[in-house]
């Protein structure tokens, strides 16, 4: 899928990571691990069996609301042990949330190897495809849903 195609807040994000170097994107994981919207207690208190994403290596709990036909999602993730995954968490709820949920499901099949590329982190990549993988699930349902 060309980025042409893709809606704005995903080629945004493609574009921007496309033009750093290896310096300045493990800079960019850094700043983002930082902006990583604390989970609400609200949702700290469900049952997290049917949140968690168990092809990670680490623990990651995705938990989306939807509010007027706009998907928003949160992340329950140990930002200290997992940086990286807490980053990457953080620039797709950038591209997606409060968008509806044809933004989620647009998310290219190669978003996330295009996303690390050159960060030598492909210990990574089956994880973090499996989170966008359950974004687009929820994604999924949400759009089902009357």
């Amino acid at each position: 899928m060309s980025t042409a195609s893709l809606p704005p807040s995903i080629t945004r994000v493609l574009d921007r990571f496309a033009a750093m170097g290896r310096e300045e994107k493990m800079q960019s994981l850094v700043a983002y691990a930082k902006k990583l919207e604390p989970l609400p207690e609200r949702l700290a208190v469900l049952d997290r069996a049917a949140y968690t994403v168990p092809e990670c290596q680490t623990r990651v709990d995705l938990f989306p609301e939807v509010q007027d036909g706009t998907l928003h999602f949160y992340a329950d993730v140990n930002v200290r042990q997992s940086p990286t995954i807490a980053a990457f968490l953080s620039i797709v709820f950038s591209a997606v949330n409060g968008e509806p949920p044809a933004t989620t499901l647009a998310i290219p099949d190669d978003f996330v190897p295009r996303m690390m590329q050159g960060l030598g982190l492909s210990a990574r990549e089956t994880g973090l495809t499996a989170i966008v993988g359950r974004l687009k699930r929820h994604a999924r349902e949400a759009q089902a849903s009357p």
